[in-house]
């Protein structure tokens, strides 16, 4: 049964078609193969991402009501799945579509060799992260993928949201490391309870990721623990070897 919009939608507008009924030409999908795609809209390129509407609002009016809720491209793509979804026409898959496409655009931004975060020491991560983590009230676990160069090529949050969000396995962060083909890693994680002291869990799982670095010869050069305007660096402390 259509929902109470679609109907209003539909009565408004009794002239509404799909785009499957429009003029070839008017396609978007058709327009970006005859003339590519620096030729559509920001709805026309959204609409074929979402793929298809709902009953009486077709893909290009989704794309034109995220358009208008958010305002413009940038600020659409900054919002979660849980943002993107209230928008009428959005359902999950939608979503989540979007979310990874403006994902990628965002990995994909050029970005000068020279322009990239340089780490010299436990102090330039510190600087980097304390303004991030100060006022979060949960645990993540983050990791610094790092060329030859010390400079910082991705940063990744390879879980979050529980009391045990640190205890991670050796094999999700390197497994990232090698697929972009990193030099070196750097991990830290906060403790919102405001204490730096590292647990005897902080330590193992330290110890543990120095050996499996040296199994795939990509070492790991320190642990930070963060907690509100304070840090630890677990290889100041002497604490990355048995």
């Amino acid at each position: 049964m259509a929902s109470r919009d679609s109907q209003a939608r539909v009565a408004e507008h009794p002239t509404y078609r799909t785009i499957r009924e429009w003029r070839e030409d008017e396609r978007p999908r058709e327009r970006l193969l005859r003339y590519g795609a620096t030729v559509l809209s920001d709805a026309e390129l959204l609409a074929i991402l979402i793929g298809s509407g709902t009953q009486g609002f077709s893909a290009v009016d989704v794309a034109r009501e995220l358009l208008r809720r958010f305002g413009n491209l940038t600020e659409l793509s900054s919002r979660d799945v849980s943002e993107l979804r209230a928008v009428r026409g959005m359902g999950m898959v939608r979503a989540i579509v979007l979310a990874a496409a403006f994902e990628l655009a965002r990995r994909l931004q050029a970005e000068p060799f020279s322009a990239r975060k340089v780490i010299r020491s436990p102090g330039d991560v510190a600087r980097m992260y304390i303004p991030r983590l100060r006022g979060a009230r949960q645990e993540s676990f983050h990791v610094l993928l790092l060329n030859a160069a010390h400079q910082v090529i991705r940063e990744v949050v390879v879980s979050e949201g529980t009391l045990t969000a640190s205890l991670v396995h050796p094999r999700e962060v390197f497994r990232l490391a090698i697929v972009e083909s990193a030099a070196a890693i750097i991990v830290l994680h906060n403790h919102p309870s405001g204490n730096t002291e590292p647990s005897a869990e902080d330590i193992a799982l330290t110890r543990q990721l120095v050996q499996a670095g040296k199994v795939v010869d990509i070492p790991l050069l320190d642990h930070l623990i963060i907690a509100g305007e304070a840090y630890v660096s677990l290889r100041e402390r002497g604490l990355m070897e048995a």
